[in-house]
């Protein structure tokens, strides 16, 4: 009797982590909650004439998605404000930015029989920067429109629950003025790591 229930037990664990486990069918709704780095591109443009290096920065992300159909869901990611110094070299710290990068994105979430549910994605990133500081004088970055791609993996631990993990990259170019004058293009173009909990509603 013990043998069996064992073996009962054992089968109900596989089946919560085949096809039914947390998946993803058209009217479905996910919230994830987590935390993202954004690293920016190494050489990150010319701006008055010195190499640009712009540095990383972490913020709480979330996101929601809305199933549209089986697989296929339209995904926006938010977040609390991005922090980044800017070095130019020769001179050193220039100033600090922040940023928010909302990004819209169609994902397509492969079906599989395990708990392992990864997925790919391609969408629009608008980001917006504020706060500029700079000793050098009045610093400005213009808003920026760009392509965004990425790749991602959910690991179910129930038919609502998971954890996921993805990269993201982040088309951002944006004009750079100091005191009125432009003074080149910051080219940003960063790679985004995000970990998050999500949860199926």
């Amino acid at each position: 009797m013990k043998h069996t229930l064992r073996i009962t037990t054992a089968a109900l664990t596989l089946a919560a982590l085949s096809t039914g486990a947390f998946a993803q069918n058209q009217g479905d709704f996910t919230l994830g909650v987590g935390l993202g780095g954004v690293f920016p591109t190494s050489g990150n443009g010319t701006l008055a004439g010195a190499e640009a290096d712009i540095d990383d920065g972490y913020a709480l992300t979330i996101t929601g998605e809305y199933f549209i159909w089986d697989n296929v869901g339209i995904e926006l990611l938010a977040a609390t404000p991005f922090e980044h110094d800017i070095d130019l070299a020769g001179i050193g710290f220039a100033g600090s930015i922040n940023h928010l990068p909302p990004t819209l994105s169609v994902n397509y979430h492969f079906p599989t029989d395990t708990a392992w549910k990864p997925y790919l994605g391609i969408g629009v990133n608008y980001t917006t920067f504020f706060d500029e500081e700079s000793p050098l004088g009045n610093l400005e970055l213009d808003n920026s429109w760009g392509v965004a791609v990425q790749a991602g993996v959910d690991y179910a631990f129930s038919d609502k629950d998971a954890f996921r993990a993805n990269i993201r990259w982040i088309d951002i170019d944006s004009d750079v003025t100091l005191d009125g004058a432009q003074i080149g293009t910051a080219e940003i173009d960063p790679i985004v790591l995000n970990f998050a909990y999500v949860r199926k509603f």
